[in-house]
């Protein structure tokens, strides 16, 4: 379903640095795996070039056999839109949104129905125990509520493929566990795959399998 091949990414004027080396992946329907490795290691990086976010220096990107890598911006925008749901870091919930509106954002884009659109928005504010913050905006939620309805928008339009960027980073334990537990199950349910970026060892449990991301590459993780 998703196949990364030879991806490298660089920054820098003369003197670039390399951040991706030779990256190789391959995911079929149902595989959920975690990435782990250090700060600084290009895990983030990883995440933006399979989604279309950035344009790798070499190599390609394909979900189910069409070149991410050959799209333009347009057309990266609308496969994100239509195919991927991301989870990242710093969130990027819409200001002037209200909760219920920013997660149903990726309905709105392609067009859903509105009495369908209203009911999945529901089901997912419900799942991330944010029903009674529908209402309410961005501004007015502490981080963990601002990281839940990342995760509800992440999941709303049943994406074909899931990524995650340290998703439970601001959530207490107990929250945590039962996030992780949805990104799965929603992942899976979709008929899809997932790709879960964490520092957490914990996280990375919940996955299929583990993979270390270090200069030289992507790894299996060595358990025990």
């Amino acid at each position: 379903m998703l196949a990364i091949r030879n991806l490298c990414k660089s920054y820098g004027g003369v003197r670039r640095r390399e951040v991706i080396r030779d990256i190789t992946l391959e995911l079929s329907r149902g595989d959920y795996v975690a990435i782990v490795g250090e700060s600084g290691v290009g895990k983030s990086t990883l995440l933006n070039l399979i989604a279309g976010l950035e344009v790798p220096d070499t190599g390609t990107v394909e979900l189910d056999g069409a070149s991410v890598t050959a799209l333009d911006d347009t057309g990266r925008t609308l496969l994100r839109r239509d195919r991927i749901g991301f989870v990242f870091q710093a969130f990027h919930l819409l200001p002037h949104l209200t909760v219920a509106q920013n997660v149903g954002l990726p309905l709105s884009l392609s067009g859903t129905a509105r009495q369908r659109l209203l009911a999945r928005v529901g089901d997912m504010l419900a799942a991330v125990g944010l029903a009674d913050a529908a209402g309410s905006y961005p501004r007015e939620l502490s981080g963990g509520e601002m990281q839940r309805a990342a995760i509800a928008r992440a999941l709303v339009h049943r994406p074909q493929l899931l990524l995650a960027d340290e998703p439970t980073g601001n959530l207490d334990p107990e929250t945590a566990r039962s996030i992780l537990a949805l990104l799965r199950e929603q992942a899976k349910q979709a008929g899809g795959a997932g790709i879960l970026v964490t520092h957490s060892a914990a996280a990375a449990a919940t996955a299929d399998r583990v993979l270390v991301l270090t200069a030289d590459g992507l790894h299996p993780a060595v358990i025990g």
